[in-house]
């Protein structure tokens, strides 16, 4: 296997500093969407309890119930305003969220596949580089096992190759199969 280096190099750098800038700005962008939403439920809630207040206390001073019916009604129609603005700021802030995320997404996309481009590029040509000194290794300890065998046969007497060495020794199958 290859050795595994430690140390960081630029173009990961770069890549993963590309990477936490546009989840930075991500979060930043919804937590400001959440922000809105919150502030515009407190609003909506505050502004119900205000009316529901009115409402009641206008229904507690009523001495007809008829009146009480009629000061009901006549609430209804602010409550319904009421929700029908709040949905479309409900509505408007979602749209704004969605152009802040789109804006966001278009800012850091082009770093971002720019730095995985050259990240890429960068661990191909160590993948190269690697893999021609493995290969320029295992020629070398191939070379150096061949003339290994060369010396074990010219020290028996006789200058004998590896592959010829394997023709001179029967297989133990062969032997027992002609006694047989």
């Amino acid at each position: 296997m290859y050795a595994f280096s430690h140390s960081v190099t630029p173009a990961v750098r770069s890549h993963l500093d590309a990477q936490v800038s546009f989840f930075n700005e991500m979060s930043k962008s919804l937590s400001r969407s959440f922000q809105n939403l919150c502030e515009l439920n407190i609003q909506l809630s505050q502004t119900l309890l205000e009316e529901g207040n009115i409402a009641a206390q206008q229904l507690l001073t009523m001495e007809r119930p008829t009146d009480a019916i009629s000061a009901a009604v006549s609430r209804t129609q602010p409550a319904a305003d009421k929700l029908r603005a709040y949905q479309q700021h409900i509505t408007r802030v979602v749209a704004d969220a969605q152009i802040d995320l789109a804006q966001v997404t278009g800012q850091h996309a082009e770093v971002t596949s720019r730095t995985a481009r050259h990240l890429v590029d960068q661990v191909t040509k160590v993948v190269s580089d690697e893999t021609e000194k493995s290969n320029i290794q295992q020629q070398e300890i191939m070379r150096s096992a061949g003339s290994g065998v060369e010396a074990t046969g010219k020290r028996d007497g006789a200058p004998v190759q590896g592959s010829e060495q394997a023709d001179q020794q029967p297989p133990a199958n062969q032997g027992s199969a002609k006694a047989g």
